[in-house]
């Protein structure tokens, strides 16, 4: 038996290292089309053709099953309120790809787990003691020097990933507020509805939808949807195997990835933006898990 659960472990990281490169080729393909297409425009796309792999994991969830099919929860209101944040959360990033380096983009959105660490102790009453509150400064020191605003190109564009960050964030704590008998994939459903009825009407308010004149546009679109959907797909598959404390660190892989990606597919090398803050910003986030580990223990 302990083989297995062994086996289960090991295939939940592959999945969930899967999802992380699966997330950074459609931050490519959101990068690639931005010089055509507004963020919320982008966001509206992925949303659309993300469907397909939330109805997947919904429909193939046991416990969604065995439950009767369930289409309502309880807490409906939170469950849209999460799809909002998420919208914000997709636009600030998306329009962040477009404006900055790939890699410099990403790396401050790994913020997200310092912004959970804050966030729960006024929305969960949880207790974060010196050494999490450390962590989170630490963390918090890297994600400033990645930001350079010290910087003659320091600009409002260098707080977009961090507020998409907060927003991400934002999202995971209020998950952990909604019921424990609610299946994960019914969720992300509320969320995925949510996300593209928002970036439609957040498409239509910052001017509307550009005209798709180039036929491999379409094609480069949906596979941004099915690479963002696939991915919450296998993150979904890989959270119900193990806990996500044993995922969490393997997170850290999406900072060394973006940066090769943003080198070998637009030239980019912001080395000396991204160092050494991004050690600090996976530094403060592995304490944070590591002492949420040892609580658990």
């Amino acid at each position: 038996m302990s083989a297995r659960a062994t086996d289960r472990v090991v295939l939940a990281i592959v999945l969930s290292l899967v999802a992380l490169v699966l997330f950074d080729i459609m931050g490519l393909v959101i990068k690639l089309l931005s010089g055509r297409y507004g963020a919320a425009e982008l966001s509206t796309y992925r949303n659309l053709v993300g469907l397909v792999p939330s109805f997947v994991a919904l429909t193939t969830s046991r416990s969604w099953v065995a439950a009767g099919r369930p289409i309502r929860i309880r807490q409906w209101k939170l469950g849209f309120a999460r799809g909002a944040m998420v919208t914000l959360a997709q636009f600030l990033f998306y329009f962040s790809l477009g404006q900055m380096a790939f890699a410099t983009a990403s790396t401050l959105t790994y913020a997200n787990a310092l912004f959970m660490t804050a966030l729960a102790v006024p929305l969960l009453g949880e207790r974060v003691g010196v050494l999490r509150w450390s962590a989170v400064l630490v963390g918090f020191v890297g994600v400033v020097l990645v930001m350079g605003p010290g910087q003659k190109d320091f600009g409002w564009v260098s707080l977009a990933p961090i507020g998409a960050a907060f927003f991400y964030a934002l999202s995971g704590v209020c998950a952990r507020l909604v019921d424990d008998d609610v299946p994960s994939p019914l969720l992300n459903l509320y969320s995925s509805g949510t996300s593209l009825v928002g970036a439609f009407v957040l498409a239509m308010i910052v001017g509307g939808f550009s005209p798709i004149d180039d036929p491999m546009d379409l094609l480069w679109m949906a596979a941004m949807g099915v690479f963002g959907g696939c991915a919450v797909l296998f993150l979904v598959i890989s959270y119900r195997m193990t806990e996500q404390s044993n995922l969490a660190p393997f997170s850290y892989f999406g900072i060394p990835l973006a940066f090769g990606l943003g080198w070998l597919f637009f030239g980019e090398a912001p080395f000396d933006d991204l160092f050494p803050g991004a050690l600090l910003i996976a530094a403060g986030g592995l304490l944070v898990i590591w002492r949420e580990q040892r609580s658990r223990r």
